[in-house]
């Protein structure tokens, strides 16, 4: 009898708690992953994350220090039709404690922290060999974005973005009607070493601004730039930007104009060598210098929002659709329905379907653009 008292008594000052999590723990919102939505937690502090699935979110969401955790458990028991007993309420808090997510709890070890870039990694040294490797170029990623951001920022508004976003579109459906012009004249620039490097260094500044795009739209939209720098695999050389957290986001629009910015880039800076080009005459060879220009620096751009990993496509539409590991996990359930069909059609119909959809979607794309190469490869050598 005495121990049941005690037992009830320390059950009811378990349930009379108000738990909070920290202010900056990072929650992302639902995301398909196999058969499963689950939600991504981060402790920033340490960098580590970690997945929980729909239950576990309903409650972490929920210990905002004002609800008790009998309040939160009567919640949990309307909608789920299940009441959680005093050992889930301490394995939960147990765990969110370990992690460091609770108000007020001590913080985990250095041991618990993300290991730091090795010494090679850091501010101006080399991580890598002759043939590849990349070098960090910007001590602080952060604050040299939010130098940039805050010069662009009168330009990141819809009245400059939207305006800029149809010249764009109208841009690329006029040159897509000229493509037989643009083709010829690249192929005499391909015949003139000179204007042809000319070209191409623009076009490489033009990916470093791509880069540099999705820092600022990062910081714009309030996501972690975590690095700058110059990646190498010989005889290529690309400057890279290193964009986290922004999965955590809670807009999708948010998500898409951070992965998508450097490739709207790309097509802004070919805006005006796209007005000198109309306005040259057919034969000036300036203009079949910007027509190279135009159909190489729109081939880059474009191919960029190809939906297959890992450009920049290929993250917009995980983030529209909401998935975690897109490619992947399509894969994964195709061999899982080849092997036990009844596994997989224990998927949820939404996964099934897009996965499916995936997985035919970009064997038509890998084919079309074999079958692409293959035809422009066959118009050189017949035409030119």
């Amino acid at each position: 009898m005495t121990v049941d008292s005690s037992g009830t008594a320390g059950s009811s000052a378990l349930l009379a708690q108000r738990p909070a999590l920290r202010r900056d723990v990072l929650v992302s919102p639902p995301l398909l992953r196999a058969a499963a939505t689950v939600h991504l937690v981060k402790n920033p502090y340490t960098g580590r994350s970690f997945e929980v699935g729909e239950k576990e979110h309903f409650l972490i969401s929920r210990l905002d220090g004002a609800r008790t955790l009998q309040q939160v458990g009567a919640e949990y028991a309307q909608h789920f039709g299940k009441r959680l007993g005093e050992a889930n309420w301490r394995q939960l808090l147990g765990l969110l404690g370990s992690r460091g997510l609770l108000a007020g709890a001590p913080e985990p070890g250095p041991a618990a922290r993300q290991p730091s870039p090795a010494p090679a990694e850091t501010g101006g040294m080399v991580s890598g060999g002759v043939l590849r490797g990349r070098v960090r170029m910007v001590a602080d990623a952060e604050a040299a974005t939010a130098v940039l951001h805050r010069g662009l920022r009168p330009l990141l508004r819809p009245a400059v973005l939207l305006p800029l976003l149809a010249l764009t579109v109208a841009m690329e459906v006029l040159l897509a009607l000229r493509v037989g012009e643009l083709g010829r004249d690249t192929w005499w620039l391909v015949q003139r070493p000179v204007a042809l490097l000319a070209v191409c260094v623009t076009i490489w500044f033009s990916i470093a601004l791509h880069e540099l795009a999705h820092g600022v739209a990062a910081r714009h939209h309030g996501a972690a730039v975590k690095e700058i720098g110059l990646r190498w695999r010989l005889p290529v050389a690309i400057m890279y930007c290193t964009v986290g957290d922004y999965v955590f986001l809670r807009r999708r629009r948010q998500q898409l104009a951070i992965a998508g910015a450097g490739a709207f880039v790309n097509l802004v800076v070919l805006l005006p060598a796209a007005a000198w080009w109309l306005a040259l005459p057919p034969d000036d060879s300036t203009r079949k210098v910007l027509s190279g220009l135009l159909l190489l620096g729109s081939f880059q751009a474009l191919v960029n929002l190809v939906p297959l990993p890992p450009l920049d496509g290929y993250a917009m539409l995980s983030h529209a659709l909401r998935i975690s590991g897109y490619a992947p996990e399509s894969g994964r359930y195709l061999r899982l329905r080849m092997r036990d069909r009844a596994a997989a059609a224990a998927y949820p119909r939404r996964a099934r379907t897009l996965y499916a959809a995936y997985a035919a979607g970009s064997a038509v794309l890998v084919c079309c653009a074999l079958a692409g190469a293959a035809a422009a490869v066959y118009a050189l050598l017949t035409t030119y």
